[in-house]
């Protein structure tokens, strides 16, 4: 009985935090606050990890993260499309990058609102927006954790029986992204959103494009990390799939945790724990803050790519043609 209260305690907690900015960006602090305290403690073997990368590795790394996340994005499109919303990839561009911007923001319900209100303004239903959102990050999920499960014990069985626990939730999530079990759950979230169900669901070839285009993206997104790796470390080839799986575990992992805008500290902690059989502490704690620099480097630059389209698109549109302007022509009709 005791347990059951603790445990309901702990729900109205975790509710409230939830629903308040102020808890969250307290969380954001402390975390940060955190962050910065073990850079400082560890600030001599950061400093030196930090000159052993090479430029180029850095920009190659970037180039990575913006390939990754544009396979997220064609991913998005898939499922959009097969949901019968198909969209131009401009468009798509648009509206993926310029509502990701607002993911920093703490609390993942900004970036999935602006996600599902852009899509609105090219027509795409919000019910239709909203569950394709929701489907993506659960593939996104699902294909990560599967990267994981294969690339770390391969790497490193010792990193592999630490993760056991993200590990062992994969076969729930596969189950979950079945159509017709994906389909029911679906349309019992729209319903908490107080939205209809949709009008025909994700189809089993829908879902494969996604997966294929989410898991080039985790694959993308894994050779970043495994650039500048390789660059701190000299190994090459050899870090490559400690970089990938434990990548994927941290940003999957991160995922769900919508305290924190977009996964700062959760993400970090893990990549540090997960790159433990190839970096000591301090080089590790180094590679992931470069990796956080670089694929905010990304947003940014697909960000603004987004609004240049959006800009360009208004200026496209023809002016609004006033009434006074068609008086001539029409009293010389008359």
């Amino acid at each position: 009985m005791r347990t059951r209260l603790r445990i309901e305690r702990v729900q109205r907690l975790l509710i409230r935090v939830r629903a308040s900015p102020s808890a969250r960006l307290a969380i954001l602090a402390v975390v940060l606050a955190c962050c910065g305290y073990a850079v400082a403690v560890e600030w001599p073997g950061v400093h030196a990890a930090l000159g052993r990368v090479r430029w180029y590795a850095v920009a190659g790394s970037a180039a990575a993260a913006m390939a990754g996340a544009g396979a997220m994005m064609l991913a998005w499109r898939a499922l959009l499309a097969d949901l019968g919303s198909p969209l131009p990839v401009a468009t798509t561009t648009r509206i993926t990058f310029v509502s990701q911007l607002v993911k920093y923001v703490p609390g993942a319900i900004w970036s999935f609102a602006a996600h599902v209100e852009l899509g609105y303004d090219y027509y795409v239903p919000r019910r239709r927006g909203a569950a394709s959102v929701i489907i993506g990050l659960a593939v996104g999920v699902a294909v990560g954790l599967a990267i994981a499960a294969v690339a770390l014990p391969l790497a490193s069985a010792a990193a592999a029986r630490h993760y056991v626990w993200a590990l062992v939730a994969l076969p729930v999530i596969l189950v979950c992204l079945c159509p017709p079990v994906l389909g029911w759950l679906t349309d019992r979230g729209l319903r908490v959103l107080r939205l209809p169900p949709l009008e025909r669901r994700v189809s089993w070839r829908g879902l494969a494009v996604a997966a294929g285009w989410t898991a080039l993206g985790w694959l993308l997104l894994g050779v970043q990390v495994w650039l500048l790796l390789a660059s701190m470390t000299g190994r090459g080839a050899g870090v490559l799939l400690v970089a990938v799986g434990g990548y994927a575990l941290a940003c999957s992992v991160a995922l769900a945790l919508v305290v924190f805008p977009n996964g700062i500290g959760p993400r970090e902690l893990i990549l540090i724990a997960a790159l433990a059989p190839v970096l000591d502490r301090p080089a590790a704690l180094a590679l992931a803050l470069l990796a956080r620099a670089t694929t905010t480097i990304s947003d940014l630059a697909w960000g603004g790519i987004g609004l240049a389209i959006g800009w360009r698109a208004r200026a496209a549109e023809p002016a609004p043609v006033s009434l006074g302007s068609l008086e001539p022509d029409v009293r010389g009709a008359s």
